[in-house]
């Protein structure tokens, strides 16, 4: 039972998610994207938690609570990065607009009926009757996942609201449903009330649209769910019955309002058919909304279409009934072209569903001022109330701009709002003369100011529009942009200039500092790369014919600074970033120059110094200034750096290359243990090639399925019979060749490909063994697969191992896993417990390299290992003292129920000598090489031939 119910749980596994990262200021998270959804998976879900603070994923399992569950989960994760305890809401809304597709729509459910996180106990649910609302708490820095149980195999939304900022949003989105409410009843009554008053015919149809639409908002606002109690289904119902009305009421309406039977007596029959169908649709809202909603959001888009046919036209016959419809139609068509936007997906904020209701107010608010133009006007068309010389004062007056009049004759200007009150000084200081204000412009603006307006008096002709800087009376200068006409006399000549000046500060300031931040850093003030280069260049150019200048380019990498961020907090992390600028700053001559080129990364440019001494001691300098400590927050902190350092000579022509330089050095400094300066050498460029070639190569090779596995013999010593195999992996480069494996052990721990290597290395040596057997019958040998030391010992092991057994039904116990020394005491208690889980999967487990580390008797009689295997090191070795080694290992790993395999087995006589100390088995190329999977079922066939099968 234990077995079958570890099956089901391994059956529908879901894969870890990214967590989502909350800070305290944030207020409303969309976790829609990030949230994987699983469909179909059975009541109960095996979850892949995300990586937690200490870097270990774990797996929980849930199980639906509800007797109705149809199988459908929702996996995410948040990762508290404050200091701090949070409280936030998640929120899945019952019903959205957005996204909700024209055909078939989704009309709304409960979405979720309970979340179960990774710790702790499920989550608490609030009260709402439109959303599905769990309330949670994160500690300072947990990373936990939740497994939602969905009601519906589809999660339109899900948010995390900060609790205030939620209560906040619904309070005001209820106040703007209950105004939007408010007008939608007081324009039905109002319509309804003016039909009893003149009754003709349009009234009612316009008030029936009226009434449709209040209907339509009172379930999409909830407020249907406050008069009578309604179940999930029944809102469905509702809403699709909405929509119908809706679809009906707009035919009706149009049908009605152009009076389309005195054009054709079939427009009315087509009508009648028409809303005869929408009628049946209520019928049918009953047993299947999702159809009766698709089909009545079918007939908008069909009676806008004839609307529009219709009233082109009869507008072309002057009919003054379809030219009065044409605002109000035109709102419909933008109102439906925004509905189709949000329905499939393109508009998805949360304003656009309220917005879209408050649009049908406003549409049968239109509509209503139509039709009672009409009845009550007769359409008449009421002339303008304002004059041209009146309109266009008001639009100047509307404008906020200032009215600049510079009478030329007089020489007086006049600016009316009075400018003198914006720029702090006493009221009328602006007018007068023109030339009083040159001593407030700015010196860099008075010749140019002053000739602008002699040549625009002098050409009689023109515009003027001039941008320039005045100085206020606080010492501040403010950017001014005038815009003029000049008016001429019966003379020819200029007699007057009327414009508008208005204050372009913000926007001049704005663009300032978009220009300075294209070139520099916004929170170092430092030049970014790009200015780095620049300089960098302009260097350049001047080395060949200057010996004096030898440009040195030092790229600083902050060494754990991510753990800074991720202790201290980003604030923080920025602080430690500018401190730090301000220590490099004092190192520097006016002629050097500092720049940030990515997060925690610099760049130096060092023209001061030529001498390559004075260029070690001043990177020496470097190091030792960012390696004093830093008080933050009552805490220490100690930060060093790895300096790469790149110095012109004459064969680089370019910035960009001797900036790649001094990373490729950096890179050497920062793999080799951090908090040194390496100078470059041209090796390393082939060296970085080669290895990131070499790391894309192996992608792509296990992409492509080019890797194999060899299996190398492993014999008893006592009789020279093969005992097993060791699965070595194999990669034919249709380059280079064989490539040797500690090669592709390396190029997959930097590509971080081991767990994908291991997995492949696992089934593969499974599937071989099951084709011997099929082939030999059974037989009795074992496979050992080797665990590089890249591969961490965690669950994500142990659950790959179940799976390959599970998979390839291959008996576990002839299945061995090889662990280094070093793999397994990087965490020897997670080693412990990780690999006690193997061992009760029923495989082996080897202990590789034995005699070469840590090789301690107390460490090994902790770990279940069954198997060691003596390294050939201490196996090829001479003297009295490596026979007694061997003779104490080997009786101490038999004395604790343990086999031993040595390798490296170099002659007979070795072979021979340890089998009389108690070896049990050998492996080395003396018994034989590596071979392919073919090779080993012919040497089985020949080995075991009375296991072969009739």
């Amino acid at each position: 039972m234990v077995l079958l119910s570890l099956c089901a749980l391994l059956s529908a596994p879901a894969m870890a998610v990214e967590p989502v990262k909350i800070s305290r200021e944030d207020t409303a998270l969309n976790l829609t994207a990030t949230t994987e959804i699983y469909n179909n998976q059975g009541d109960k879900l095996t979850v892949t938690a995300a990586d937690g603070p200490d870097g270990i994923r774990r797996r929980f399992a849930v199980e639906a609570s509800s007797p109705t569950h149809q199988g459908d989960w929702a996996v995410f994760a948040l990762a508290n990065v404050t200091d701090e305890q949070i409280e936030r809401l998640i929120v899945a809304p019952h019903y959205r607009l957005v996204n909700s597709k024209v055909f078939w729509p989704d009309l709304g459910s409960q979405r979720i009926v309970a979340i179960t996180p990774s710790e702790g106990f499920a989550l608490d649910r609030q009260p709402s009757p439109e959303d599905d609302v769990f309330r949670i708490t994160l500690n300072p820095g947990a990373v936990v996942t939740f497994a939602a149980e969905l009601a519906s195999p589809d999660l339109p939304q899900l948010y995390l609201w900060e609790p205030d900022a939620y209560k906040d949003t619904v309070n005001a989105f209820t106040l703007y449903r209950g105004i939007v409410l408010g007008i939608a009843g007081l324009l039905a009554v109002f319509l309804t009330i003016l039909f009893v008053v003149k009754g003709t015919s349009m009234l009612p149809a316009t008030a029936a649209l009226a009434w449709a639409v209040l209907g339509y908002i009172c379930v999409d606002f909830g407020f249907l769910e406050k008069l009578i109690t309604i179940t999930s289904s029944d809102q469905r119902i509702w809403r699709a019955s909405t929509e119908v009305a809706l679809a009906a009421g707009l035919v009706i309406f149009l049908f009605t309002y152009l009076n389309l039977n005195r054009w054709h007596v079939n427009l009315g029959y087509a009508t009648f058919a028409w809303v005869l169908g929408l009628g049946l649709l209520f019928g049918v809202a009953i047993y299947d909304p999702s159809i009766a909603s698709g089909v009545a959001r079918l007939s908008y888009a069909m009676t806008a279409a004839a609307g529009i046919v219709l009233i082109i036209y009869l507008g072309f016959n002057r009919y003054d009934r379809a030219i009065l419809l044409v605002p109000a139609w035109v709102l419909i068509l933008v109102w439906l072209f925004g509905a189709w936007l949000t329905v499939t997906g393109q508009i998805d904020n949360d304003v656009v569903q309220p917005a879209l209701g408050g649009g049908l107010v406003l549409i049968v608010l239109l509509i209503g001022f139509t039709v009672m133009q009409h009845a009550f006007a007769g359409g008449a068309l009421h002339q303008g109330l304002f004059s041209d010389l009146e309109r266009q004062s008001l639009a100047l007056t509307g404008s906020g701009d200032t009215v600049w009049d510079w009478d030329v004759a007089r020489d007086r200007v006049v600016t009316i709002p009075d400018l003198s009150a914006k720029l702090g000084l006493p009221a009328g200081a602006m007018h007068g003369a023109v030339r009083n204000w040159l001593p407030r412009l700015h010196p860099d603006d008075r010749d140019r100011f002053k000739a602008t307006l002699d040549v625009l008096l002098e050409h009689r002709r023109g515009r003027l529009s001039h941008e320039f800087r005045i100085r206020a009376e606080d010492g501040h200068f403010h950017w001014l942009a005038i815009r003029a006409r000049p008016v001429l006399g019966s003379n020819g000549e200029i007699i007057r200039c009327v414009g508008t000046i208005i204050d372009v500060t913000e926007q001049r300031n704005s663009v300032d500092r978009l220009l300075n931040d294209a070139l520099r850093d916004n929170l170092t003030g430092l030049p970014n790369r790009q200015i780095f280069l620049d300089r960098l260049e302009g260097v350049m150019t001047l080395a060949p014919t200057d010996e004096r200048v030898r440009p040195t380019v030092m790229i600083i990498d902050i060494d754990r600074y991510k753990l800074v961020n991720d202790a201290l907090g980003i604030a923080a992390g920025d602080n430690i970033l500018i401190a730090l600028t301000r220590r490099l700053r004092r190192l520097l001559k006016p002629q050097d120059t500092l720049a940030r080129l990515s997060g925690d990364q610099f760049g130096l440019l060092l023209v001061s110094e030529a001498n390559p001494a004075k260029v070690a001691d001043f990177a020496d300098a470097v190091s030792r200034a960012i390696s004093v400590p830093l008080s933050f927050a009552n805490r220490e902190v100690v930060l060093t750096a790895s300096i790469g350092l790149a110095t012109w000579v004459t064969q680089q022509d370019s910035a960009s290359g001797l900036v790649n330089d001094a990373e490729l050095a950096m890179y050497r400094a920062k793999k080799a243990g951090g908090n040194r300066v390496e100078p470059f050498q041209p090796s390393f460029r082939g060296m970085g090639f080669d290895r990131m070639q070499t790391e894309a190569d192996l992608r792509r090779a296990m992409e492509r399925r080019e890797l194999s596995l060899a299996y190398q013999p492993i014999i008893r010593l006592n009789d020279a019979e093969i005992a097993g195999f060791e699965a070595v992996i194999r990669w034919d480069h249709p380059k280079r060749g064989p490539v040797p494996l500690n090669e592709i052990n390396d190029a997959a721990e930097a590509a971080g490909l081991c767990s994908a290597l291991n997995a492949f290395a696992l089934e593969k040596a499974a599937q071989d063994l099951n084709a011997w057997q099929d082939q030999t019958g059974t037989i009795p040998v074992f496979l050992t697969v080797s665990i590089p030391s890249g591969q961490l010992l965690n669950n994500e092991l142990c659950n790959d191992v179940k799976a390959v057994l599970t998979r390839t039904q291959c008996q576990p116990e002839q299945l061995k896993l090889e662990f280094g020394e070093t793999l397994v005491m990087e965490n020897p208690e997670q080693s412990r417990l990780v690999l006690e889980k193997l061992k009760q999967s029923g495989i082996g487990l080897a202990l590789t390299d034995f005699g070469t580390g840590y090789s301690s008797l107390s460490y090994l009689a902790r770990f279940p290992f069954d198997t060691i295997k003596l390294d050939k090191a201490l196996v090829g070795g001479e003297g009295e003292r490596r026979a007694i080694l061997l003779r104490s290992m080997i009786a101490m790993a038999k004395d604790l129920g343990m086999d031993v395999v040595a390798e490296g087995i170099e002659s007979d006589e070795d072979a021979m000598e340890l089998a009389r100390l108690g070896c049990r088995y050998g492996q080395s190329y003396l018994f034989g090489a590596p071979m392919l999977s073919d090779s080993v079922l012919r040497l089985l066939k020949e080995r075991f031939p009375l296991t072969k099968r009739a």
